[in-house]
């Protein structure tokens, strides 16, 4: 067993440095290929067979991007996605060594690597819950600091309510992320899609919207904001019944591991030698664990998805 072992790993390792030799060959002809374009106009077709691929990859980078600065997360974005490809790689690896079938490898490789994205939907969707409610007083505070700053300048609006500290931790620290990213960042587009990403529902988009009108073209939005104020207090009985269903989802989401450990636990104290057996050194009894960690795995996912439709 242990030689075979020795196999698995040495093949496994040898995948790594292909596919980081890959990577970097990769890299270094995209750099190689924009150099090219900087000089010289190539054909239509080969441009959009080389743009869509690294249009997409780019779409995908800023999402991840504004994730993380959404809830706060210092990490880069390339940190990420490589912690993502080595929890990705270190699964195939531990699949081949443990479960001995493709099948199972590539299962646990897709859960570890998406295991990074998961706990950051989990902790958005956390940020979202708990800034639902007070995201009303958020925006009468805003509302009233931007009439006292004669209705010209959103940015000293936003300073003066970050700076009046009337508002609870989540969201005080969300407003803090909003005047930082307008004083220093230039793309006011992209602080304001993750300001609204931190609150995720379409309150917050129809705001974002309103500060962009604004930032963009100058013009008074005291009446929107007035509008949107009265919209949001006849919407608020409703807003309390759609937190209590997020509430149910996201525990929902947990339950199923509950019995899990439950089913575990008892067949190991009623009978301990034989689930040992079969739990543990029968491949056949891993490789249902591993398929009930993927399902619950595919719930939670599932679970974060409707609490992200639900806002």
């Amino acid at each position: 067993m242990a030689p075979l072992q020795g196999i698995f790993l040495l093949t496994a390792l040898f995948f790594l440095l292909f596919v980081c030799f890959r990577i970097g060959i990769r890299a270094w002809l995209d750099r190689a290929a924009l150099a090219r374009r900087l000089h010289a106009n190539r054909n239509k077709a080969i441009h959009r067979a080389t743009v869509i691929p690294r249009t997409r990859f780019i779409r995908l980078h800023s999402h991840i991007s504004d994730l993380l600065a959404a809830i706060g997360w210092s990490m880069r974005t390339d940190a990420f996605v490589t912690l993502s490809f080595c929890l990705g790689v270190t699964g195939a690896t531990l699949g081949m060594l443990f479960f001995q079938s493709f099948r199972s490898s590539a299962l646990l490789a897709a859960v570890l690597a998406l295991f990074p994205y998961a706990l950051l939907w989990m902790r958005l969707v956390s940020r979202q819950t708990a800034a639902r409610l007070e995201f009303l007083p958020a925006v009468e505070l805003f509302y009233q600091c931007y009439l006292v700053s004669g209705c010209r300048h959103v940015r000293t609006a936003v300073q003066r309510t970050v700076e009046e500290r009337r508002l609870t931790s989540e969201v005080q620290t969300i407003f803090e992320q909003l005047y930082r990213n307008l004083s220093v960042q230039e793309d006011d587009e992209a602080s304001l899609r993750r300001f609204v990403l931190s609150f995720g529902h379409e309150w917050a988009d129809y705001f974002g919207n309103v500060l962009k009108v604004s930032l963009a073209e100058g013009n008074n939005v005291a009446h929107n904001l007035q509008e949107l104020i009265a919209d949001m207090r006849k919407a608020q009985l409703t807003d309390h019944q759609e937190r209590h269903r997020l509430l149910e989802i996201r525990l929902a989401n947990f339950s199923p591991i509950l019995f899990l450990v439950l089913f575990l636990v008892i067949n190991f104290r009623m009978n301990p030698e034989s689930s040992y057996r079969y739990y543990v050194l029968d491949p056949a009894g891993r490789a249902m664990i591993l398929n009930a960690v993927v399902l619950l795995f595919g719930s939670f996912l599932m679970g974060l998805y409707l609490s992200r439709r639900k806002m």
